[in-house]
């Protein structure tokens, strides 16, 4: 991939003088088009607008400023098919039976946004990644939970008919894996990014963050173009936008964790005319909020299961008469990383002061099974990926033990966090008598809000479905290690994790 390292002003100059001019005449209509625009694997914290001071987001920043800019939003599981199951549906991973796995169904009884839309009048499209990984053959559905699916947005747009539309832009960045020195080649300087208290302080730690810095860069130019094009059409003032990530970043104690940096998320919505401008919001929300927004924007009836609540009076009106103080989160098996195909199971609440989660087995390896702890990326070391490989090959390092520990070795039953005393949540303060107090009003007020929405794991027991639930990529459960890394940690050419 080339990167040409002096393109960023002039384009973030041509973008802006694009969205002012470069349109045709705006046509007004009743209810308004949807436009959402999501990463894929980005953390909340990763965006110039958010205070990063390396990576350059100039048109995400731009949205921000002409819109309202969440900073608690979060996603309902930090592992791509359940986070965007959840958002698709407005409901808690929980109750979307295998829905809440990667690489699996969402079962057809479950309505998705996109089909109600579709059936009030609304022109319905997507194009990269929608819903998944997964299989919507497997349980019958006649398409993508996401909608019909395009090549492009420019193609979506040139068939399009009169009327309402709701269009995801589903990117395929800054998924792993990056391209090796693309940060550098971007004039992103290694030395000045920041590196969490969880990784090592190490340049090759630092050159993978670039590569990932980079990949958002990428993101946003996508994101200026589609804008672009959306203002050429003639149907900017129509059309809601929403900047958005499915999940946290590919990182050790990142995707596949309950931890901020798998489940904290950037989201950003403008309508400039209509929605407040330039406005910071700190209520606690999640992605399942956006199926219940976008269908009273679309003036479609919003389902009773759904338990998702809408963002309209936030963006409307600066704020929320009844906000949430906290977010209930989960996960079940992110990828098949465990002997039998089993899951990591756990539930989260998160308030503004504390991050509390329960691990229901904590017996097992939280990353996945030595000696590939899959569950994080690269899960079957055939791509590149020096964070993890750094932290695997300094395990024994007195300095990096700890660390190592944190993203690999098991955990307890129940981890508390302080946000603001610890936001890089390395103390687990659980166990502590002063933290007791504080601790079991959480676990309480999660459970409450787990046997409200009916979650099995604190009802009726009946969770298996989770470890037995068909995986859809065959190739993961007998992973093969390239040659180089079978050199590189004395690791077997293949292993089963089907014995």
């Amino acid at each position: 991939m080339k990167i040409n390292r002096l393109r960023y002003i002039p384009a973030a100059l041509i973008l802006v003088l694009t969205w002012a001019s470069c349109s045709s005449p705006e046509k007004k209509q009743e209810r308004p088009n949807i436009l959402m625009i999501m990463s894929d694997n980005q953390s909340w914290n990763h965006v110039g607008s958010y205070g990063d001071k390396i990576v350059r987001t100039p048109n995400m920043d731009r949205i921000a400023a002409e819109g309202v800019r969440f900073t608690n939003a979060f996603c309902s599981s930090p592992s791509c098919t359940p986070a965007r199951a959840a958002m698709l549906t407005g409901q808690d991973i929980w109750r979307l039976n295998e829905g809440a796995n990667l690489w699996g169904v969402l079962p057809v009884q479950y309505k998705v946004y996109p089909d109600l839309l579709e059936e009030s009048g609304y022109q319905i499209g997507f194009q990269g990644k929608g819903w998944g990984p997964g299989s919507f053959e497997a349980n019958k559905r006649p398409r993508n939970p996401a909608g019909n699916k395009f090549g492009s947005f420019a193609e979506f747009l040139k068939g399009k008919k009169e009327g309402p539309w709701c269009y995801w832009v589903s990117s395929l960045h800054p998924h792993r894996p990056y391209v090796e020195g693309s940060g550098e080649k971007a004039g992103i300087d290694p030395n000045k990014v920041t590196v969490p208290g969880y990784l090592p302080d190490h340049i090759s730690i630092r050159k993978d963050i670039a590569d990932y810095y980079a990949a958002i860069e990428t993101f946003d130019r996508e994101l200026g173009e589609t804008i672009a094009q959306l203002k050429a059409s003639g149907e900017l003032e129509n059309t809601v936008i929403v900047v958005c990530s499915d999940n946290g970043w590919q990182m050790p104690r990142g995707l596949a964790n309950l931890y901020d940096f798998g489940t904290h998320v950037p989201l950003i919505i403008s309508w400039p005319g209509k929605f407040k401008q330039g406005v910071v919001a700190d209520n606690m929300v999640t992605l399942n909020d956006l199926a219940p927004t976008f269908l009273e924007l679309g003036k479609t009836k919003v389902p009773a299961e759904m338990t998702g609540k809408s963002l309209l009076p936030v963006v409307e009106n600066g704020k929320e008469e009844k906000s949430r103080d906290f977010v209930v989160l989960g996960r079940e098996r992110h990828a098949f990383v465990r002997q039998h195909g089993l899951g990591y199971p756990g539930r989260a609440i998160r308030t503004k002061d504390y991050l509390y989660i329960k691990n229901y087995e904590p017996n097992r390896w939280p990353a996945g099974d030595p000696p590939f702890y899959g569950d994080i990326d690269p899960y079957m070391f055939n791509w590149p990926g020096e964070t993890k490989y750094y932290l695997i090959e300094h395990k024994n390092d007195p300095k990096v033990k700890p660390l190592f520990e944190l993203s690999m070795g098991k955990r307890a039953a129940e981890e508390l966090f302080d946000i603001h005393k610890d936001p890089d949540q390395l103390h687990n303060l659980a166990a502590l008598p002063e933290y007791q107090k504080v601790k079991q009003e959480l676990a309480a007020k999660m459970r409450n809000y787990l046997i409200e929405t009916k979650d099995p794991r604190e009802t009726n027991g009946n969770s298996k479905v989770w470890d037995t639930a068909d995986y859809f990529s065959e190739v993961d459960k007998t992973p093969k290690p390239s040659k180089e890394m079978q050199k590189r940690f004395k690791l077997d050419s293949a292993y089963n994790y089907l014995k």
